[in-house]
């Protein structure tokens, strides 16, 4: 029960500190001198968009598909074996084709076992009751690729977010495909939609100067339009990459010194800027399509060999559409397109009518926890009441220390913790009424009460402690809010209970020496 002066200070400083903490929380406008750090209000309090967004994993088989179907070419042309009817189906996740003869179907089978796999056991190779010969990917690998492709989305849709300076949004996985976007805060969301709903998959190809295949486009040909269909009609590109929008290290907008229009100024790495220098050497003169999500933004002719890893795209951008481009080519390419299947907004007078719930239930249970513990152990009630405002206190000073995110299911653990609390309390005071009547001394009673309490008091709080790591470790959304502000509570709870009202008792016995106990 002695309390040295610095062992006070220090659970006095505590408790300052706690609350000048808490101080930013209550000013609309803090001291811009000073790094003062808020509580964020989540989407339920601060009102916002909802959206939940869906990976198409169609588009992602039929990609890798593709990607096959141009090794599967190549590798039997540099192997001298020829190929007919070659076909891909998504659906079945499939790529077939006539071997140019029977005697040649074992080599053609080897052929295209040797073909890298992006995943263990990626796909098989055989040959059907018709002839022809069938790559298959296998279902386990189509899973697997959709796993990392909704994990890689995730990442890149946090990353277009954050440049455009949204307040802590909340990003989570639902299901195995599927992405929830909580914007707290914004209440028209259609920016946000277009550039998440943009692939942003940005290549380079060579456009065919053969005006026939502009009608009438031969295999490895694709008609694609151009994004602004007043600069004329689709135009045949080879389907080659010959430079990867993946191999970009920066984009930014700028302003064009020849037009004065605004345009998108992008650099690349070693791998890219070699590739870049190689096609534009060999092709001077021909004209280059930069192609963005199957539209080709621009079709330049390449005046000479481009060695330094930098361009420019311009096509009629404004500001702003030059900016987002900008920041979908930094933030990277999506593996799939996301389409948005669900789209909520919750208005701020709703915010406002749920933090008034939300105050309105904290400030009443508060107080009748406060007449309970007065009535029942009158002065000691009173110190446990200290402890409890205290402990609240100290909650909001770690949140507001994290910049953490409060939802209504996080209000409900802060009330939920504030009972917690008091239980320890009761345990303690039922633990010096008990040495009382068994004849101790107050200072003995309440020396005893304490040691024996302690023991119960962090068993139990450690137990619900590990229990609601686990809820913030695996949890998601408002079970994630609930679960962390519980997990603080219960830290500051031991703090405030342990230390604080056992502080405050024994100063009281310090200074009056009672022969009685008011508990």
């Amino acid at each position: 029960m002695y309390y040295s002066r610095l062992k006070l200070a220090s659970v006095l400083g505590i408790c300052l500190l706690g609350l000048l903490l808490c101080l930013p929380n209550g000013m609309r406008k803090p001291l811009p001198s000073i790094p003062w750090r808020q509580i964020h209000l989540g989407l339920d309090l601060r009102g916002g968009s909802y959206l939940l967004m869906q990976v198409d994993l169609q588009s992602l088989t039929h990609d890798r598909l593709q990607t096959l179907s141009e090794n599967t070419r190549d590798a039997l042309l540099n192997a001298h074996l020829g190929y007919q009817n070659i076909a891909v189906d998504a659906t079945k996740g499939t790529i077939s084709f006539m071997p140019r003869s029977a005697a040649e179907t074992e080599a053609d089978i080897a052929a295209l076992n040797a073909l890298p796999r992006a995943v263990p056991n990626e796909f098989s190779v055989s040959k059907r009751e018709d002839g022809s010969i069938a790559l298959v990917l296998a279902p386990e690998s189509i899973r697997t690729r959709a796993r990392e492709a909704v994990t890689q989305s995730i990442e890149i849709v946090r990353r277009r977010i954050d440049g455009t300076g949204a307040v802590d949004p909340e990003i989570t996985r639902q299901g195995d495909d599927r992405i929830v976007v909580e914007l707290p805060g914004i209440s028209d969301p259609e920016r946000i939609k277009a550039l998440l709903g943009t692939t942003a998959k940005m290549s380079f190809h060579l456009v065919d100067a053969n005006p026939l295949h502009a009608t009438y486009p031969p295999q490895g040909v694709s008609l694609l339009p151009m994004a602004d269909p007043a600069e004329g009609g689709p135009l045949p590109v080879f389907d080659h990459v010959d430079v990867d929008g993946s191999d970009l290290t920066n984009a930014g907008a700028v302003i064009d010194q020849q037009s004065g229009k605004w345009a998108v100024s992008f650099s690349f790495d070693s791998t890219g800027t070699h590739a870049f220098a190689a096609v534009s050497q060999a092709n001077v003169g021909k004209r280059f399509a930069i192609v963005l999500d199957n539209k080709i933004i621009e079709a330049p002719v390449i005046m000479s060999p481009i060695t330094g890893g930098n361009g420019q795209i311009t096509g009629g951008f404004d500001a702003q559409k030059a900016t987002d481009l900008a920041l979908m080519l930094r933030a990277g390419a999506l593996p799939a397109p996301l389409s948005v299947i669900e789209q909520r907004s919750i208005g701020p007078s709703l915010g406002a009518d749920s933090i008034r719930a939300g105050m309105i239930s904290l400030g009443v249970g508060f107080i009748m926890v406060v007449a309970f513990m007065v009535l029942f152990y009158g002065r000691f009630g009173w110190y446990a009441d200290f402890a409890l405002l205290a402990n609240l206190v100290l909650m909001v000073a770690i949140l507001s220390l994290f910049e953490a995110t409060l939802t209504l299911p996080g209000m409900a653990g802060m009330l939920l913790t504030l009972g917690m609390a008091v239980d320890a309390n009761i345990l303690i005071n039922e633990r010096i009424r008990e040495e009382i009547a068994r004849g101790r001394t107050p200072l003995a009673a309440m020396q005893t009460g304490f040691e024996k309490a302690t023991s119960t008091i962090i068993d139990s709080n450690a137990t619900a402690l590990l229990a609601h790591v686990m809820l913030f470790v695996f949890g998601t959304g408002p079970v994630r809010g609930f679960a962390l502000t519980i997990t603080i509570g219960i830290v500051t709870t031991l703090f405030t209970t342990l230390l604080l009202s056992r502080m405050l008792m024994a100063r009281w016995y310090a200074r009056t020496r009672p022969t009685s106990l008011p508990v």
